[in-house]
């Protein structure tokens, strides 16, 4: 779990939480911590898909976690973090491991020609002014024929961080505005388990399948 441009929260917590609920083991990484960084908004941190690599290793070195089924998610400076890291030509050139899945909240869509190493879900609200949906229809339509697919639901109405339940009433940060959607988050939530069931679940490659 990769958290937004203004640091690790409790939200960012309680998804961790619900993921464990689901049965899933869950990680969520401070990448500003430890590096002495108060917030990220307006310009990001790069090295964030790094330590969602470093994740990964930590967590395929653990006896109950199987190296071959771990996702990665993430939400808004997160999300965006989750895009670079699965994209073969930007970080996932340099490392061998690979996620099983990658799931994106409300992301910036800014490069063409992705070409995914997992397949990806991106959710995001037709009304955010901050990680434009548009920019995301764009990049699907121009990604990479030969990556792994990308899933794409816009949600009619909803703004940037539609699933952080605190954002009641809704409130401007740097000149954007922030919202909690019920309707959004609850199905964004639903997909979200969807998704993870449908490729995490199951045998690792070469194991043998029960009959």
């Amino acid at each position: 779990m990769l958290h937004g441009c203004s640091g690790f929260s409790s939200h960012s917590a309680a998804i961790a939480d619900r993921l464990g609920s689901w049965g899933y083991v869950a990680l969520t990484v401070d990448s500003f911590g430890p590096r002495g960084v108060a917030s990220a908004c307006g310009r990001g941190l790069a090295v964030q898909a790094f330590d969602a690599y470093a994740a990964l290793q930590y967590l395929a070195g653990l006896e109950e976690v199987d190296p071959a089924r771990i996702a990665v998610l993430g939400q808004s400076m997160g999300g965006s973090s989750v895009l670079n890291a699965v994209d073969h030509d930007m970080f996932a050139q340099y490392l061998t491991e690979r996620f099983r899945a990658a799931i994106a909240y409300y992301p910036v869509c800014a490069l063409p020609g992705r070409m995914m190493t997992a397949p990806t879900m991106i959710l995001i609200g037709e009304a955010d002014d901050w990680t434009p949906a548009d920019r995301c229809r764009e990049m699907i339509a121009k990604a990479h024929p030969d990556g792994a697919p990308i899933a794409l639901t816009v949600y009619p109405g909803a703004h940037h961080a539609f699933d952080v339940a605190w954002l009641q009433p809704g409130r401007s940060a740097l000149g954007h505005w922030l919202e909690y959607n019920e309707p959004a988050a609850t199905d964004a939530e639903k997909k979200t388990r969807t998704f993870l069931d449908a490729h995490l679940a199951g045998t690792s490659p070469g194991e043998p399948t029960a009959k």
